[in-house]
């Protein structure tokens, strides 16, 4: 049974859930809607941003990035902006969700690394499987290794247990728990790249990770470079609780509960799949970069982890399966609109746009949810994109088809 059926089966049960009320997982009160915004966890004022949210404290904290950034400049050697130098071009990278299908986005990254033309990115931005991909890319060619070996050897067991149907559906909060994927992330996610984050952070370079607020029903941004400079002795913890949260598909897997105390009460906060409001996002629309200020060349790549053509498969005549169908066409719909929403921003602010996602020419077969020989192939295939040159469109398909 795949993710989206468990959770296609969750939410179809939760009618049921009312005679168990009794039962159900404990949290804290969640934060009182007309105080969300004023929340905040381990009290860092700048460790997330609301998407739809007011954008002049993103753009302040991109204003205090450039300032660091011309402070590292300057400590090299070099003097931007003086007699109306440029400063130097910038890449962003926005990786989005997908599953098991975040093999593409790794091979992808290796491929480009053999190339010797993987630029080093100002930002990094990551949804779901895409958030457990963006620090090794934030990082650079040297945790190659290491993004590789996660998506190779990547396992059903090493992902999740699954819990009695029954059980799950009517006394959980998820179809099945993720312990395992949190092992992983703590393996991966240590004390040494969280530091390594916090060096690239003070040289203004940015690495934000998408999760939803599920009490709010807001998306948000997080701002990993803060937390890791922080200093604060919980920052790792919460860190590693985003990378879970990102990848918490309602219904399937367990959402993460964040604390945070208002007025000295405590609350906790409920976070789920980023994938819930946007299956990937490089900066907030209400954003302008060309309006910075800031002369400079700007390039965004975009990695979509998925197919952008449709995905034929006949659908049986049962609720549980015309349920699970229709979640993983909506996903499908979503994912292409956050293409074309990505691109036509870039097009009005001037930023070069370049999106690579997998083709219809990839033919493999999937068994079942993080097979290990799927996921070799798609790794294989997104490497040979990008080592042939052939990874970079410069429109979403939707567009290249209309001319």
């Amino acid at each position: 049974m795949t993710l989206r059926k468990l959770a296609s089966l969750a939410v179809l049960s939760i009618g049921l859930v009312s005679v168990a009320a009794c039962s159900i997982p404990e949290r804290l009160p969640a934060v009182p809607q007309a105080d969300t915004a004023r929340a905040l966890p381990l009290g860092i004022p700048n460790a997330r941003f609301f998407a739809d949210g007011d954008p002049r404290p993103l753009m302040e904290e991109a204003r205090r990035a450039f300032e660091r950034e011309e402070a590292a400049l300057r400590a090299a050697g070099t003097r931007p902006g003086q007699a109306g130098m440029r400063l130097p071009p910038v890449s962003y990278l926005a990786v989005s969700g997908g599953g098991d299908n975040g093999a593409f986005g790794a091979g992808l990254m290796n491929g480009w690394t053999e190339t010797g033309t993987r630029p080093e990115f100002k930002l990094v931005t990551g949804v779901s499987t895409g958030a457990l991909t963006a620090p090794f890319a934030f990082l650079g060619s040297d945790y190659d290794a290491t993004l590789r070996e996660v998506y190779t050897s990547m396992t059903p067991e090493k992902v999740y247990r699954a819990r009695r149907f029954v059980v799950a559906a009517l006394f959980d909060d998820a179809m099945a728990d993720t312990a395992p994927l949190a092992q992983v992330i703590e393996t991966y996610a240590t004390q040494k790249m969280f530091d390594a984050i916090a060096r690239e952070y003070q040289k203004g370079r940015l690495l934000m990770i998408g999760t939803t607020d599920l009490d709010a029903q807001r998306p948000v941004i997080w701002n990993i470079g803060a937390l890791a400079a922080s200093g604060h002795p919980g920052a790792l913890d919460l860190f590693r609780k985003i990378l879970r949260a990102s990848a918490a598909i309602p219904g399937a897997f367990p959402p993460v509960l964040v604390d945070v105390e208002l007025d000295g009460r405590k609350y906790q906060e409920m976070h789920v799949d980023g994938g819930t409001m946007a299956q990937l996002f490089l900066y907030p629309a209400s954003l302008d970069v060309s309006k910075s200020g800031v002369r400079r060349v700007r390039n965004a790549y975009i990695i979509r982890n998925a197919r952008l053509d449709p995905d034929y498969a006949e659908s049986e005549r049962r609720t549980f399966s015309i349920a699970g169908r229709a979640i993983n066409t909506m996903l499908a719909a979503s994912g292409k609109n956050d293409v074309l929403r990505t691109y036509f921003v870039t097009q009005r602010d001037g930023v070069g746009y370049n999106l690579a996602y997998i083709g219809a020419d990839f033919k493999a077969a999937k068994p079942g949810e993080f097979d290990q020989a799927y996921m070799n192939a798609l790794y294989q295939y997104g490497y040979q994109q990008a080592k042939s040159g052939q990874a970079w469109h410069k429109v979403p398909p939707t567009l290249e088809t209309a001319r």
